[in-house]
């Protein structure tokens, strides 16, 4: 296991870091890009140990269709990270851009899109009717995105010190992947300090990334709140980055109790160095009303089990609140499919520490609620009220849905739909919109603009925003704008392999029915059900898979995924 909270083992690999820092800026490109292939090597290597350990983390029987979430969430994001950062120095070093030779579109607002999905024709075969765009800040044109392009690998000789990554506790991709951040787009050497609950990936991550603990630019430590506290005060760092709770965020800036009431009034943090973040919030899902079939109802509701009940719920962006219009005729049975979908959903144990007490929080709150599943441990609110309400403020972190009923009609739902999330809702992390193309084409440029007016870091169009997450061009983070004593969502952004300046958000968008049926609407998809949609049953065997894929490249691989996938 890792370094415990010892104040001298941590000094003395701080201490190595500040060494390695000078290793790390004497390190060109080519070398940096290698590391990056070796680490694509090794996390294929250590794959299937990844994965065990990670199910064994969260109580998922080896066999469950469950495991899937590990293989696409865990190795296979690290995987697809690595190679598009090697892409991106390799451009680089080359004496390009990241971005020559594609094509930036314009988003509205003024805005320059750079498109991140699909870039292949294995993106193109594998997330068939998927596609994705980061957005730009209104006003940066173009050649401006070009020049910008590749952050702190632009002047690799000039490093940012010592960066604390303070890793999340619910998806195993996100250490190493804010690790590679850091190295990466801001140059710096990374103390890397576990959350406890990931204590046992620990030696898994030494193995994939055993090239940079060699060279000297990454520690991983382990140990509580105090070897955290030690290490994001300790005067030879120079940046910290987290992802987790704004309530924990707030301590660590500010302090607890009446003192840091004072210091947040009198703008005095308790921390002395810049923080970035990435923080979660109450996701919201807009349903905009239409004339949906049967199976259009039986989907989007499964759809929306999903965003709440992957990984047990305990994604950050995970949603939270359903936004219906109050007269949509189809509302009822609408309900009835969502509501049939959360139960059924597969059981899986409450590994994440603290659930049960939120569930029981959210219940206090709301009496009337319904508990649905094998064993009654998920939540679902209806006609939550639309202000002033816990489950709108408060991210429960747990298997918490809540139903926010709007009294207006088609586009007028749509414009005030947009006003109450980004009004009413905590958070700016993730919002989804599901509206079918009928709808969408009868609404038009109303679309376009309510997408130009939600403030959320990532939007997904019939998709779920998680699918950003898996995306390593797109970047990810909160909206931008929030500051330290109103964190939000977070401040800063992660992922981002293109290494873009003025990132405003990530919006994907998906295929409103599955094939075969997306065929009758005008859409292209292949797949009848993604693969991770929580009731998918080859979901374990499409994710190995998936990741075999990404570490070869191989085309012969193809076929057994698509015959996995069709029979989700």
């Amino acid at each position: 296991m890792g370094t415990t909270f010892d104040e001298s083992a941590i000094d003395a690999a701080l201490a190595e870091l500040a060494a390695g820092e000078k290793v790390w800026a004497a390190t060109p490109l080519a070398r940096r890009r290698e590391l990056l292939d070796q680490l694509h090597a090794r996390t294929a290597r250590y794959a299937p140990e990844w994965v065990a350990t990670a199910s064994a983390i969260k109580h998922l029987d080896a066999d469950s269709p469950l495991v899937g979430e590990e293989w696409m969430s865990g190795p296979l994001a690290l995987l697809q990270g690595a190679t598009a950062l090697s892409a991106t120095l390799a451009a680089l070093e080359s004496g390009h851009s990241p971005l020559e030779g594609l094509h930036l579109g314009a988003a509205p607002g003024d805005r320059v899109s750079v498109p991140v999905l699909p870039l292949n024709i294995y993106d193109r075969l594998l997330l068939s009717g998927f596609r994705g765009e980061v957005w730009l800040r209104p006003g940066v044109d173009a050649a401006t995105a070009r020049r910008r392009a590749g952050l702190g690998q632009l002047d690799p000789t000039t490093t940012g010190g010592i960066g604390v990554v303070l890793g999340a506790g619910n998806v195993m991709s996100i250490p190493p992947l804010d690790v590679l951040y850091e190295l990466y787009a801001h140059n710096r050497v990374v103390a890397l300090k576990l959350n406890p609950v990931t204590d046992p990936m620990y030696p898994i991550f030494e193995m994939v990334f055993e090239p940079y603990l060699e060279l000297g630019v990454l520690r991983v430590l382990t140990g509580g709140a105090d070897t955290g506290e030690y290490l994001v005060h300790h005067p030879d760092v120079a940046h910290v980055h987290m992802t987790g709770s704004a309530k924990t965020h707030d301590t660590i800036v500010w302090g607890t109790g009446p003192e840091a009431e004072q210091r947040r009034a009198e703008r005095r943090p308790l921390l002395d160095k810049p923080i970035t973040s990435e923080l979660g919030g109450v996701s919201p899902t807009i349903v905009v009303p239409g004339e949906w079939s049967a199976a259009d109802l039986r989907f989007q509701a499964e759809h929306i089990a999903t965003q709440r009940l992957h990984n047990g719920g305990y994604n950050c962006v995970a949603t939270q609140a359903v936004v219906l219009a109050e007269n949509w005729p189809l509302k009822d049975r609408f309900l009835a499919e969502l509501r049939a979908a959360i139960a059924a959903a597969p059981q899986r144990p409450a590994y994440y520490p603290g659930s049960d007490g939120r569930v029981a929080e959210a219940l206090a709150s709301y009496p009337s609620a319904e508990r649905l599943g094998p064993e009654a441990s998920r939540v679902l609110v209806r006609q939550v009220p639309a202000t002033t309400t816990p489950l709108l403020r408060t991210e429960y972190f747990s298997p918490v849905l809540g139903v926010v009923e709007l009294p207006y009609d088609g586009g007028e739902f749509l414009h005030h739909a947009v006003e109450f999330v980004n009004g009413e809702v905590s958070g700016t992390l993730g919002a989804n919109v599901l509206i079918d193309p009928a709808t969408r084409r009868r609404l038009g440029i109303a679309v376009d603009r309510a997408l130009e007016r939600l403030r959320y870091g990532t939007i997904a169009v019939n998709a779920w925003t998680g699918l950003a997450f898996l995306t390593p061009r797109a970047a990810w983070g909160a909206f931008p704008g929030h500051t330290l004593d109103d964190v939000q969502s977070g401040i800063g952004v992660v992922h981002n392999a293109f290494l873009l300046e003025d990132v405003e958000r990530t919006v994907v968008y998906g295929p409103f029915r599955p094939a075969p049926r997306s065929l009758f609407g005008g859409e292209l998809a292949l797949s009848p059900k993604p693969p991770w949609f929580v009731d998918n049953a080859t979901a374990a065997a499409t994710g190995r898979k998936l990741a075999e894929f990404y570490a070869t490249a191989s085309p012969a691989k193809l076929p057994a995924i698509f015959l996995s996938a069709f029979r989700g």
